[in-house]
C-alpha cells in the first residue's frame, strides 16, 4: 500500500535532502529525484556515421538549474566520454572538427588532436551554426542591434547624483518575449566566417528579422534561407524562402505564398530546395507538408500530401533520392523518410526526451552521408536517451544509457493507452492513465484529469516527471489528446477553430467517464489541472460542472480580451482564434472566457502561475482569484518567483508546483468511512 502521508510530506518537503535509498530497495519516485534526472539533446552524427555528439543536460542541485555539456559517443555506444561545455555542436564536412557555441562565441574542436579554439570575438551571442561544403566557413545568425528610438534626450544628472533610469520608448510590433523579457533593439541578420579566422560578414541586410539558419548551397556561394521580409508588420505568419549570395549579399525569393515557409534544405545536386509550410487560409491549425522547389521557383511541388502530418526539419538524403523529415503521430514523434515521388515510411519511433517534466514532444535527429541516423528517445520509463538506426534497417537501438542509476531503484508508476468517444459526437479521443506505484486493481483511487497546454500541441507515451510524481502520491493520473490536438490530422486539430474552449470540454469529460469504468477510481475523489491552455481548461470546467472536488488551474487565460492585448504574443489570437478584434465584436472574446462563467464555480480551485510570466500573464490569474475571493470560493494564488510561462527551467520550482498541487488536492480530498 502507498503511505500517502509521507509522500505528500516529501512533495511539500521538497528541498530537503533526498534519504539514500540501497541498490536493492525499490521505491517511488520521489520529489528530489528530479535532480537526478539527465537527458541527451541534439544528437549530431558524424559524416562517416562513426560518432555522435550531444548536449547531455542534467540538474545541477546547487544552482537549481539545467546544466549542459558536450558528450560524445560511438554509435555503436562505445567510448562514451566528456567533451566539454558548450552546445549547438556541428560536424564539419570532412568530420575532423567540430564547431559549437560556449560564452556567447563560436569555437572549434579538433577532434584528432582535441585541440579548441575560439573563432569569433562577437558583441552579441550567435545561433544557427552551419559548415560551407568546404568546410572553409561557417554562416550563423546574430542580432545586429539598432539605437532605441527616443522622443527627447533624457535631462543630464549632476555628477554623482542617483536618478532613475531614463525612460525607454518602445514603437515595435513585438518587443516582449517569454522566458527572456524586453527583447534588445535590433534585428538577427546571417554573417559568415572563414574557420581560419578573421572578421564576419553580414550577408543579409534590411530592417527585417533573420532568425532562421540558412543552409548552404552546394557551390558554397550562396545560401537559403527563410524570413519575413514583408513591410507589413501585422503580416506576422507569413515567411518566404530566399536565395542570397555569400559575395554580393543580392536576395532573390524562391517561393510567393501567404503563409509561413521555412527550414530549407538544399538538394545535394543544387537543383532543389526542400521545405516544409503551408498556404495560409486564417486558420486555428493548419498541417505543414514537406514540399520542393526548383532553385528558379519553378516545379513547387508537396511530397507528404497523403500523410495529413504536419512535418519539420527536413535533410536530404546524400543521393538526393528523398528527404528525411520528423513529425508526430497519435502523440509519438518519429523520424520519417519521402521519396521523390511522395512514398513515405516510418524510420524510427519514441522520438523525444527534452521535455522532462510534462509528456510532451521536443527531440530532434541528424543523418550522416551513408543513411545512418542518430536521434534522442523516450517512452514512459525511460528519459531522453540516444538512439541510432538506418533507412532499410530494423529500427532505432538505444546506445546511451543516463538514468538507469536512478530509474533502477524506482518503482514508475504504469502508463496504459486508452481510447474512448466523446459524448458530444461520437469521435475517437486518445489518452493515456498513469496508475500508482503498486497499483491494486481492487482498490479504490482519487484521480486527477491533467490536461496538456496549446491547445495546439499534443501529449504523448513519453516520459514525464510531474506524471510520475501525481501518481506516487496515490493518484490515478489521466492525460489526453481532445479536440484541437496535434497529431491527429488538420481536421481533428482544427476543430477549436472560432470555437475554443469548445467541445474539447465533452472530449475530456468523457474520458473521465472511460477511466471510472475501469472501476478503480473513487468517484467521490475527482480532481482537475493543467497549464497553460489546460489552465484555461480547468477553469473552464469548474465553471461548467461540480463533480470535481477540487481544481488547479496552472498559468490560465482567464479574459480573452485583456490576454489578446497584454501577452508576448498578443497578435496570434485574433481571426485565427476568435474572428475579428475585441473592440470590433467584444462578445466572442467574452463568452468563451472563462471568467464569463465564475458565477457558476463552485469548486475550490487554486491558481499557480510564474511571477514574470508573459505568455498567461499573472494578470490572468489575480482576475480568477479576486473573482472567486468576491463569490466567497476558496481560493488562492501561487506565485512562483523568478518563473515565466515555462515553470519547469528550474527543478525546484516544477516541484515546489507539484507539492502544492498535491496538497490542494489533499486539503479537499474525503477519506473513504470506516467500515
Amino acid at each position: 500500500m502507498i503511505n500517502r502521508t509521507f509522500l505528500v510530506a516529501a512533495l511539500v518537503a521538497a528541498t530537503a535532502a533526498a534519504t539514500p535509498v540501497p541498490t536493492h530497495a525499490q521505491s517511488p519516485f520521489e520529489p528530489m529525484d528530479v535532480f537526478q534526472l539527465e537527458y541527451a539533446a541534439d544528437p549530431q552524427i558524424s559524416p562517416d556515421g562513426s560518432q555522435v555528439v550531444y548536449i547531455r543536460t542534467s540538474m545541477d542541485i546547487m544552482r537549481d538549474r539545467k546544466r549542459s555539456e558536450l558528450w560524445i559517443v560511438g554509435a555503436d555506444g562505445s567510448d562514451h566520454r566528456r567533451l566539454g561545455e558548450g552546445g549547438s555542436p556541428r560536424w564539419s564536412p570532412d568530420g575532423t572538427r567540430i564547431a559549437y557555441t560556449a560564452d556567447g562565441q563560436i569555437h572549434l574542436r579538433w577532434m584528432d588532436s582535441g585541440e579548441t579554439a575560439t573563432l569569433t570575438q562577437l558583441t552579441e551571442s550567435p545561433s544557427g551554426l552551419r559548415w560551407s561544403p568546404d568546410g572553409g566557413h561557417i554562416a550563423f545568425n546574430m542580432l545586429v542591434p539598432y539605437p532605441a528610438p527616443s522622443l527627447a534626450a533624457p535631462p543630464r544628472p549632476p555628477a554623482g547624483a542617483e536618478w532613475a533610469a531614463p525612460p525607454i520608448m518602445e514603437d515595435r510590433f513585438k518587443s516582449r518575449q517569454d522566458g527572456v523579457g524586453y527583447l534588445d533593439f535590433g534585428y538577427s541578420h546571417i554573417f559568415v566566417i572563414p574557420v581560419d579566422g578573421g572578421t564576419p560578414t553580414q550577408v543579409t541586410s534590411g530592417d527585417f528579422q533573420h532568425s532562421s539558419a540558412a543552409a548552404w548551397h552546394p557551390d558554397g556561394t550562396h545560401l537559403v534561407f527563410s524570413a519575413n521580409r514583408n513591410p507589413d508588420v501585422l503580416d506576422y505568419r507569413n515567411s518566404e524562402l530566399y536565395i542570397a549570395s555569400v559575395q554580393t549579399g543580392d536576395i532573390r525569393a524562391l517561393t510567393d505564398r501567404p503563409g509561413p515557409d521555412g527550414s530549407p534544405a538544399v538538394s545535394p545536386d543544387g537543383r532543389q530546395v526542400a521545405f516544409v509550410g503551408y498556404e495560409d487560409r486564417t486558420r486555428t491549425y493548419q498541417v505543414s507538408q514537406l514540399q520542393i522547389v526548383n532553385l528558379d521557383g519553378s516545379g513547387h511541388r508537396t511530397l507528404t500530401a497523403g500523410l495529413d502530418r504536419s512535418v519539420s526539419s527536413p535533410v536530404w538524403a546524400a543521393d538526393g533520392s528523398g528527404v528525411y523529415f520528423q513529425y508526430d503521430d497519435e502523440g509519438n514523434s518519429k523520424v520519417g523518410f519521402a521519396t521523390l515521388d511522395g512514398d513515405t515510411e516510418v524510420l524510427a519511433g519514441d522520438l523525444g526526451g527534452t521535455s522532462y517534466g510534462r509528456p510532451y514532444g521536443g527531440g530532434s535527429f541528424s543523418v550522416a552521408n551513408d543513411g545512418t541516423f542518430a536521434l534522442n528517445q523516450t517512452r514512459p520509463d525511460m528519459p531522453g536517451e540516444l538512439a541510432v538506426g538506418s533507412r532499410g534497417g530494423a529500427g532505432a537501438r538505444t546506445i546511451s544509457d543516463l538514468n538507469s542509476d536512478l530509474l533502477a531503484n524506482r518503482t514508475l508508476g504504469e502508463v496504459e493507452e486508452i481510447w474512448w468517444e466523446s459524448s458530444y459526437d461520437g469521435r475517437p479521443v486518445h489518452g493515456w492513465i498513469v496508475k500508482p506505484p503498486d497499483f491494486d486493481a481492487n482498490r479504490r483511487y482519487p484521480f486527477i484529469l491533467e490536461i496538456h497546454g496549446g491547445p495546439v500541441s499534443n501529449y504523448g507515451d513519453r516520459f514525464s516527471a510531474e506524471m510520475q510524481l501525481l501518481a506516487s502520491a496515490g493518484y490515478v493520473v489521466l492525460y489526453a489528446n481532445p479536440r484541437g490536438s496535434t497529431s491527429y490530422g488538420e481536421e481533428f486539430g482544427d476543430l477549436l477553430y472560432h470555437n475554443y474552449p469548445g467541445q474539447d470540454y465533452d472530449d475530456l469529460i468523457s474520458g473521465v467517464d472511460a477511466v471510472i469504468e475501469q472501476g478503480y477510481v473513487d468517484e467521490n475523489n475527482l480532481f482537475v489541472t493543467g497549464g497553460s491552455a489546460g489552465g484555461i481548461m480547468t477553469a473552464w470546467i469548474v465553471g461548467k460542472t461540480d463533480r470535481f472536488r477540487a481544481a488547479v488551474s496552472q498559468k490560465p487565460v482567464v479574459n480573452w480580451i485583456s490576454k489578446t492585448l497584454t501577452a508576448d504574443n498578443w497578435y496570434g489570437y485574433y481571426f485565427s482564434r476568435y474572428e475579428g478584434l475585441p473592440w470590433e465584436d467584444p462578445e466572442p472574446y467574452w463568452r468563451f472566457s472563462p471568467l464569463s462563467l465564475v458565477g457558476n464555480v463552485t469548486t475550490p480551485t487554486m491558481i499557480i502561475t510564474g511571477e514574470e510570466d508573459l505568455r498567461t500573464p499573472l494578470s490572468e490569474s489575480y482576475q480568477m482569484f479576486h473573482a472567486l475571493k468576491m463569490r466567497g470560493i476558496d481560493t488562492a494564488v501561487i506565485r512562483l518567483p523568478g518563473a515565466s510561462h515555462d515553470m519547469s527551467r528550474r527543478p525546484s520550482q516544477l516541484m515546489a508546483k507539484i507539492a502544492n498541487i498535491v496538497a490542494w488536492f489533499e486539503k479537499y480530498r474525503v477519506m473513504p468511512a470506516a467500515s
